[in-house]
């Protein structure tokens, strides 16, 4: 029940802003690494990855990530961020929304407010300034957290944990059902599906 909540979860990247071409970027670099790591072009590793994430798919019945991709090569993640952290450059891409920062205001006066995201702190940091929404947050729990990328159980038992909430207590906001929600809702938790800045503005209207 809606009135049972407290704090708000909200995934980053795709959900409180949407940049296809900083998307691209990230992309890009993963495959610049995963080509490294196996002897190949960033063409030839992209289709790597992209093959993995299809069999994932088959294999589980679920969306996988980037991040799942990596791992399933023989990646290692904390080698994959820190090349995120060096590489990629969000200021290229990224302005604040007005319309975000007013609606997280507006929420954070009414719930405690999380961001929890498979992306790495330096990068989350900086995004968060760029699109003005930095300081909105009680806690920001990335990547670097737990090193197991969303979706995974013990993670997200750990997330419960540090916000001192109980599943029926949270709200997790995402832009990806199977990667964001899925396992939230598993656990007791709502859900609340935004693809777009324009799909999430409906949700302080949702909470009122």
């Amino acid at each position: 029940m809606l009135s049972d909540l407290k704090s708000l979860v909200f995934d980053l990247d795709g959900t409180l802003y949407v940049n296809h071409d900083l998307g691209r970027e990230i992309h890009l670099c993963g495959c610049r690494y995963i080509g490294e790591l196996k002897g190949t072009g960033v063409t030839e590793a992209d289709e790597l990855i992209r093959a993995t994430k299809k069999w994932l798919k088959e294999e589980s019945g679920f969306d996988s990530s980037l991040s799942h991709a990596c791992l399933e090569l023989g990646g290692d993640l904390r080698e994959l961020h820190r090349r995120f952290a060096l590489e990629i450059r969000p200021e290229r891409y990224l302005s604040p929304d007005d319309r975000v920062t007013r609606l997280l205001q507006s929420l954070g006066r009414r719930f405690d407010l999380t961001i929890y995201t498979n992306n790495n702190l330096i990068l989350a940091n900086i995004i968060m300034e760029l699109i003005g929404v930095a300081g909105l947050f009680r806690h920001v729990l990335t990547i670097e957290d737990s090193w197991r990328p969303k979706p995974d159980r013990d993670a997200l038992e750990g997330v419960y944990r540090t916000i001192a909430r109980k599943p029926a207590e949270c709200m997790f906001i995402g832009d990806r059902y199977d990667i964001d929600l899925r396992l939230p809702a598993a656990m007791g938790s709502t859900v609340f599906l935004a693809k777009s800045v324009e799909e999430l503005l409906p949700l302080n209207k949702l909470m009122q």
